[in-house]
């Protein structure tokens, strides 16, 4: 406060009269007070353009006299005030994230995600390989790894990343087929994409690492989505007639080749049995044959007995006559005779 006097003489406590003060300054009548209350704008200035603070998730570039002379990490910093010192600001530890076919207004309570209701399609519609139209929706995600590059190296680092990524995401699609896009390809183009995405920033030397590329929601455009649902429950009705065809295929060809298989076993079986009961009979003829020659007389009895003893149990009743007496050979079946005689009665 600045004591001053009233018209009656008597001292007042107050703010200054500017007028009065501007009409002094103007005379000349205090010089030295003008250049105190200058010293001390100044050395106000400076002592708060002197310090500056640098957050956790940024990094701090120093510009002297407009060259680049280091960077700053998070903390309190000296730098040389009066604008002889320039410091900017850069979010080199958050997530950054560019967002193509809608885009998000906000949380909801905070839980729920809010996005805006207006269409970006000049952005998400594509052309796929066969000619197909589809609606896709991605988020790039990425991290400013080198500030000094991302500030420096290129105009407009972030346009530029937005549009590099339009490009790459629709020159990917449309060399794959509007099917595959929709169902299995997804995790394919975000790789490639990713990929190609930073392989052409890093030419640039735009100092940005890109996290992720997600693809959001990838459907058919309104206009032809019932085409596509039609489309799509053809392939789907063809997959299931496929795989039907496929599990009788391998439901059938095992018992196919099984039978096959069973029935060579049986061959070669039979085949082998065939064989040893071949080489055994040859073999028992053999023996016979060395037993004939070397007592011809004895093994001719044995031979007609062994017979006799074979067929004999098998013809029932036998009748033994005399000499001269008719042949007994029609009276063997006297018994089946006259068996059929009583059941003739």
């Amino acid at each position: 406060m600045i004591q001053s006097v009233d018209s009656n003489g008597r001292g007042r406590q107050g703010p200054p009269d500017l007028t009065e003060l501007f009409t002094k300054l103007g005379s000349g009548g205090a010089p030295k007070g003008v250049i105190g209350i200058a010293i001390l704008v100044l050395v106000i200035w400076g002592a708060f353009s002197a310090f500056y603070t640098v957050q956790p998730e940024e990094r701090a570039v120093v510009k002297r006299f407009g060259a680049v002379v280091g960077i700053t990490d998070p903390g309190l910093h000296f730098k040389i005030p009066f604008g002889i010192d320039q410091v900017q600001h850069v979010a080199t530890e958050r997530v950054l994230k560019q967002e193509f076919g809608f885009r998000t207004q906000g949380t909801r309570d905070g839980d729920s995600t809010t996005y805006s209701s207006q269409q970006f399609e000049d952005e998400s519609l594509m052309l796929t390989g066969d000619l197909n139209m589809i609606d896709v929706e991605w988020v790039v995600q990425y991290r400013i790894e080198d500030p000094i590059e991302f500030l420096y190296e290129m105009r407009e680092s972030t346009r530029t990343l937005r549009d590099i990524s339009e490009s790459v995401m629709r020159r990917i699609v449309g060399n794959m087929l509007g099917s595959e896009v929709l169902t299995v390809g997804r995790v394919e183009i975000q790789q490639k994409a990713g990929g190609e995405i930073q392989e052409i920033m890093d030419g640039y030397n735009a100092g940005i690492r890109i996290n992720t590329v997600e693809m959001q929601d990838v459907v058919p455009p309104p206009a032809v989505q019932p085409a596509f649902n039609e489309v799509n429950e053809a392939r789907q009705e063809r997959e299931r007639t496929i795989n039907e065809a496929q599990k009788r295929v391998n439901q059938e060809i095992p018992n196919a080749e099984g039978a096959a298989l069973r029935t060579v076993a049986e061959a070669e079986g039979y085949a082998t049995e065939r064989v040893n009961r071949a080489l055994g009979e040859s073999a028992r003829f053999s023996a016979v044959l060395a037993e004939y020659l070397q007592a011809p007389e004895v093994t001719r009895s044995r031979l007609y007995l062994e017979t006799i003893n074979e067929i004999l149990p098998n013809i029932g009743q036998v009748l033994v006559v005399q000499d001269g007496q008719v042949s007994p050979l029609p009276l063997l079946d006297v018994n089946r005779r006259a068996r059929n005689a009583g059941d003739d009665e």
